[in-house]
């Protein structure tokens, strides 16, 4: 039996009275993927954060190739051999991709940085990757899927014996999910080893050699994937069968309620001649491919982006709005693909972060801000969220990804919005957590509100809405009968104007 490239013996993790590792003990094996699974809040994220020196851990040893280490900065890790991309992209934005590629490591000659060096290394390193990304392209002008790829392939250019993936796949399509998995077997060919963090079971039985689960911050399964199945792993996850993915969508949708007429906008990417209708109380997915213009159109129906032609009209009244403060105002919410960059306070905490839309709704009758009336807001939608904190009080970056997003949740129902607007809620969040979203989304739907939402998850739009509008190319290429299509009409659609 060959020696594991990575153990990890005994690790322990307490942040005050909240014990998040519990004596871990998990092995990698050399030239293979394991897969690391867990509720969000499980321990994922601390036990990576102590492996590369990012956390201190209190108990435990960590072994590569047999020799004890303990790094104490990610830098040193990545001197030695272990790299990291993170879900939460960190990029220098307004830099090329080049610079970002060689931060803190440029390639000198007699003391300047060689562009034509890096220029050149950068583009041989996408060739062997496979990849159509341009060295000199500024960062900030780049999807999030390329952005990714730019850091897998960052994190290959270290010549990395191990590479933790956290939900790489996250924003990728489904030709780059399986680009990236061409890239993952080659790199294995290599003698590389990966830990992939994901919750999308199918893809962590398609990639990964082993599978391993913590739970409530210990280890309860490290098992070969071709020995366990969907239902061992979710029972492992979240102690208890889950028989159903998602719950009945029992809504009776209302009177058609908010309209978009022949809608266009001015900046690119120009979305073209969009119509739709939505009833109150209903929920209505869209699906398209990355870059079709998903997000763009939810930005467009709150204020962020500027509307050339067309009308949106809501209860009858046609709205314009100058900025996303009007659209707030008028009952709207949105709650956006990437929470770190333009969906939370990264430096406020739970309570901040809940109450900040809403802040005309703690006031006293002196019309000054009342603590008691935030820290109460925050403790109801901790409580409705089933947020796994310590405190309102705690900062919102120590919570995991899944909790994050269950903050920024909470605090657009405290406003009680009429119109919800979802850009991939589910993104990064565990099997157990998405069943409450999806629980959450039909309740409100029951209540009246009107819930457009985003995903690129063929399956939950599929098992979630009561209709599904397919962007093609900044364009509607069809609305469908949530019950009377399948994956291959979606694929379809989304494919009509490319």
């Amino acid at each position: 039996m060959q020696q594991p490239v990575l153990q990890i013996k005994d690790l322990s993790k307490s942040f005050g009275k909240n014990h998040v590792l519990d004596g871990i003990n998990l092995s990698v094996a050399p030239a293979s993927v394991l897969g690391l699974m867990g509720e969000n809040g499980a321990g994922k994220s601390t036990m990576m954060k102590c492996l590369f020196g990012i956390h201190r851990k209190d108990e435990g040893q960590f072994l590569l190739d047999g020799k004890p280490f303990s790094f104490r900065t990610p830098h040193e890790a990545l001197e030695k051999g272990l790299a990291m991309v993170h879900q939460e992209l960190n990029q220098c934005l307004d830099l090329s991709v080049a610079d970002n590629m060689f931060l803190g490591r440029y390639p000198t000659r007699f003391g300047i940085v060689n562009e034509a060096k890096m220029f050149r290394d950068c583009k041989k390193l996408f060739q062997q990757l496979n990849m159509n990304i341009n060295p000199q392209t500024i960062m900030r002008t780049m999807s999030v899927s390329q952005r990714q790829m730019a850091e897998i392939a960052k994190a290959v250019s270290y010549k990395a014996k191990i590479i933790v993936l956290d939900e790489p796949t996250s924003s990728l399509t489904e030709p780059e999910v399986e680009k990236l998995f061409s890239i993952i077997r080659d790199l294995k060919k290599q003698g590389v080893s990966f830990i992939y963090i994901s919750h999308k079971m199918d893809e962590i039985f398609k990639i990964c050699d082993e599978i391993a689960v913590l739970r409530d911050g210990k280890l309860v399964m490290q098992k070969n994937a071709e020995d366990t199945d969907m239902d061992q792993l979710i029972t492992a996850m979240v102690g208890r069968s889950l028989e159903k993915r998602f719950p009945d969508v029992d809504n009776e949708p209302g009177d058609y309620f908010y309209e978009v007429s022949h809608l266009s906008t001015r900046y690119a990417p120009i979305l073209d001649d969009i119509s739709f209708k939505v009833r109150k109380g209903e929920i209505f997915g869209i699906y398209g491919l990355v870059g079709s213009g998903r997000s763009e159109l939810l930005e467009t129906l709150f204020g962020i982006r500027s509307i050339a032609t067309g009308s949106i009209t809501c209860n009858g009244k046609r709205l314009f709005f100058e900025s996303s403060q009007d659209a707030i105002e008028h009952g709207f919410a949105l709650v956006t693909e990437e929470r770190k960059f333009n969906g939370m306070f990264q430096k406020g905490n739970i309570t901040f972060n809940t109450v900040i839309a809403n802040l005309k709704n703690y006031c006293q009758p002196s019309h000054i801000l009342s603590d008691e009336k935030m820290e109460n807001a925050a403790k109801r939608e901790i409580k409705l969220m089933n947020t796994k904190c310590l405190s309102p009080q705690e900062p919102i970056s120590s919570l995991s990804g899944g909790n994050q997003q269950k903050v920024i949740i909470g605090r657009w129902l405290e406003g009680l919005p009429s119109v919800l607007l979802l850009d991939e809620p589910t993104r990064g969040i565990d099997v157990g957590a998405k069943y409450e979203i999806y629980e959450l989304i039909i309740r409100m739907a029951k209540k009246g509100t009107s819930i457009l939402v985003v995903s690129s998850e063929m399956p939950e739009l599929l098992g979630i809405t009561n209709r599904i509008a397919v962007m093609s190319n900044h364009q509607l290429a069809g609305i469908v009968n949530t019950k009377e299509t399948c994956q291959e009409e979606l694929l379809r659609l989304s494919a009509k104007y490319l």
